[in-house]
This record gives structure tokens, C-alpha cells and sequence, in this order.
């Protein structure tokens, strides 16, 4: 889409997610994961910056998630502020995502951020993908198994 001079994309205001009452309808972070999702946002030479969170095709179990930090706002995207953090969802990902929570956790193996997903049904033994019904798994290009 091109836009004319005169014309800006609508940027969301940022909702409180804990003041939204249905949990189903927000994306929060525990508080390891805001502490680490705010570190690595300091780093950024953006005030705009925030970690937009998604979800694409592929991985052992049909969806794999996302993550990545991003100073722009596209059409649909819904913006939460949780613990002090943006946090970003595209319109395409927000109904597999709806109601979960973005933490961190560090092990003897290194650290990494985790999804809690309510809507998951199922998920590969490494965490990093996941069904939302009983059906089979998409096809996928790029589509991998759990490492």
C-alpha cells in the first residue's frame, strides 16, 4: 500500500492489559519476562519499540511462535502495555495468541522466552509449537521437527 504525503497509518493506543477484565482478551508477561523484554527494549535507539509477538506455520505441531522487536505498527495490530512493555500481536495471529502470557526462564542451558497459550491443545515436547484443535497439522513449507 502507498501512501500520500498527507497520509499516516493510525498507530493503536496502547491498552492496560491488566485492565482488561477477560483474560482471553489481552496478552500479559510474567515478571521475568517483562524484565528481560525490557532490557533487550532498552537496547533499541527506538521509543517506539516494542516486542511484537506472532505466530507463523511450521514446527512439530503445525504453528510455531514468533518473536521479535519492532518499532512499527501495522493495520489490525492490537498494542497491549503490560508490566511497564509493549507488547504487539497482528490481527492474523491474535486468535491463536488471545490470553497468553509471554515469560522468560533461564536454565543451566541458557534462558529463552516461553508462551503460556490457553488456546493450545497441544504442543511439541520442546514448547516452541502447537496445535489448537485435534485436527492434523497444516502442511508448511520450511515445517520442522522439535531439536
Amino acid at each position: 500500500m502507498l501512501l500520500e504525503m498527507d497520509q499516516t497509518v493510525s498507530t493503536p493506543n496502547p491498552i492496560d492489559a491488566r485492565s482488561v477484565a477477560e483474560p482471553m482478551e489481552r496478552i500479559t508477561f510474567s515478571e521475568a519476562g517483562a524484565a528481560k523484554a525490557s532490557e533487550l527494549i532498552r537496547q533499541q535507539a527506538s521509543d517506539q519499540a516494542a516486542i511484537r509477538v506472532f505466530v507463523k506455520s511450521g514446527g512439530c505441531s503445525g504453528y510455531s511462535y514468533g518473536m521479535s522487536i519492532d518499532d512499527k505498527r501495522l493495520d489490525g495490530d492490537r498494542v497491549f502495555v503490560d508490566r511497564g512493555v509493549q507488547v504487539v500481536v497482528d490481527q492474523r495471529s491474535w486468535d491463536l495468541l488471545r490470553g497468553s502470557e509471554v515469560d522468560y526462564v533461564e536454565n543451566m542451558m541458557g534462558g529463552g522466552f516461553s508462551m503460556t497459550n490457553p488456546n493450545a491443545t497441544s504442543a511439541c515436547g520442546c514448547g516452541s509449537s502447537f496445535r489448537t484443535d485435534s485436527r492434523a497439522a497444516p502442511d508448511a513449507e520450511g515445517a520442522t521437527g522439535c531439536s
